[in-house]
Formats: C-alpha cells, structure tokens, sequence
C-alpha cells in the first residue's frame, strides 16, 4: 500500500481551490502547496470532475512550478461521476466504469496533474451498472503501466466492497464522517476498515456544525463551549480530534484554503480527548445517551 504517513494524517482536500471555490491564482495555489508540505501535510486529494473538469491541470500546472519533488508527496484522484460542463459533451449526470473510461480518465488526470502516477485512485461513486469484472481489469492494466500505485472507493457501502474484494484489493475508502454524520461507525464501513487494514479517509470532517443553526448543532454547541475551554483549544480542533480517536485511524480530507485553519487542522492531532468527552460529544449529535 502507499505510504500515507502519519505525519500527514492531515488530508488537503483540493475541491475549493479552484472554480468550485476560492479560484487561487497559480502563485496563490504555489503558496498554498508549498505551506502544506512545510508543516508536514503532504498528500492532496483530487478528483476529475472538481472545477468542472479544471482543478487538477490549474493545480499541476502550480505544482509544476513549486519545487516540490514528486516523490515527497501522495496524490489521490477520483474518477467515475460524469456531469455536464463547458469542456465536456456530457448530457446529464450519470456514472462511466467503462475499461475505457476509467483508463483514459487517469491518464487526463496524470497529464493535468503533472505526474507520472497517482498514489491513489479512488471510484468516486458506486453507479448500479458497474461492472467490477470490467473495473478489476482496467485497474490490474493501470497497476501493470505504473500508472497508479493503490486503488479505493469512496462513498462504497460494505456489501459493494466485498463485492470488489473478489476481482481486486480495495486499499481506502473515502466516506462522509463527522460528528454529525457518524452512520459509518454503525453501518459496518469502518469495522471494515479496521477488520481489512483498509485506509479510511473523511471527506467533509467538520460536518454541518459551520454550515447549519438547528437543534443538533446547538447541542453539540454547548458541549464545544465547555470543553474548548478545558484543551484550550478551538471548535474546529475538537471536532477533528473527535474524529481522529477512533480506533480506524481516519485520516480527515480537509477542505479550507485558509492556512491558519491548516496549521489549526494539524495540531489537532495531538489533542487526547478523554473517553468521556468523546461520548459527551456522540451524546450532543444523537440528542441522547448511548443504549
């Protein structure tokens, strides 16, 4: 399996450094790599589609020009979700696990990325047409050629992993966990993750907590006042230590440009929350104790 340190157990989530989001300028995107990889964060996660189809070639063309050498980073991509954009012939949303497909999409991803290999792909969504038959073979053709060093899922149920299990190791899962979206440590996913030794990454780890005023995150709210004081720490770093407790070693996608919230991110991981503050937090997010 590749390499994920633990020094990077910090995930950069690339999804907002482009048209989705912040729309960095190259020098800007530079900065930012460049900071990631100074504190320690070195692996950034893509995906095809992220942009419009624009974010991995603005980002490789940064990349390109940042002096960071390639082997001292892990870059992860995605591919299968097809949608409409200026750039593409694409209809409607919908699904392509193709043989065809899956190879020609990591090798746009390779020239836009400015890479030689991906470290990881991951298929991004589960379609009802896969094939995994058909996926097994392109992803054995993409090991044979170098062109990618481990494959994943992301957003797979347990049921759909074991099927892929026959036709080829899935080495990751990429999954939705928060605070207040933990139906993986209750749907089986992250058992298979420890059970299986599979890399568990999160996206969107902070959850809705900074996006949604309701009766769950006031609750979580008045646990977070108390106990940011106790670690003398932020909201944000709880809720990531939060996540990092658990025994499948998450390793948290985070999404900000910001480098404060990066560095913030990263110190998060040397937060020991008690037993008991992790359950108080769970018991804020389900709005009653544990059974």
């Amino acid at each position: 399996m590749t390499n994920i340190s633990e020094n990077t157990r910090i995930i950069a989530g690339t999804m907002t450094w482009g048209s989705w989001g912040k729309r960095l300028s190259k020098s800007a995107m530079i900065d930012l790599m460049q900071y990631c990889f100074s504190i320690g964060i070195t692996t950034f996660d893509h995906a095809d589609i992220y942009g419009g189809y624009s974010t991995e070639e603005e980002f490789g063309a940064a990349f390109k020009e940042s002096g960071i050498s390639r082997d001292s980073i892990c870059l992860i991509s995605k591919c299968g979700i097809q949608m409409p954009s200026y750039n593409r012939t694409t209809k409607l949303k919908h699904y392509n696990y193709s043989e065809h497909h899956i190879i020609t999409s990591v090798e746009q991803s390779l020239e836009n990325l400015k890479t030689d290999y991906l470290d990881f792909l991951l298929l991004h969504r589960p379609s009802p047409l896969m094939d995994p038959k058909e996926i097994g073979s392109a992803i054995k053709k993409l090991k044979k050629s170098g062109k990618i060093k481990s494959v994943g899922v992301s957003n797979f149920t347990r049921s759909q992993i074991k099927m892929f299990n026959a036709y080829m190791p899935l080495e990751a899962n990429q999954i939705e966990f928060s605070l207040t979206q933990h139906s993986a440590m209750y749907n089986g996913i992250l058992d298979d993750c420890i059970e299986n030794s599979r890399l568990a990454m999160a996206w969107s780890p902070l959850g809705i907590y900074f996006k949604e005023d309701n009766k769950t995150t006031k609750r979580i709210k008045s646990v977070l006042n108390i106990l940011a004081k106790k670690y003398q720490v932020s909201e944000n770093q709880l809720l990531l230590a939060w996540l990092l407790r658990h025994p499948a070693h998450i390793k948290p996608v985070v999404g900000t440009t910001s480098k404060e919230r990066l560095q913030e991110s990263l110190e998060a991981i040397k937060i020991e929350l008690d037993l008991e503050d992790w359950f108080l937090l769970l018991e804020a997010s389900r709005g009653h104790e544990v059974e």
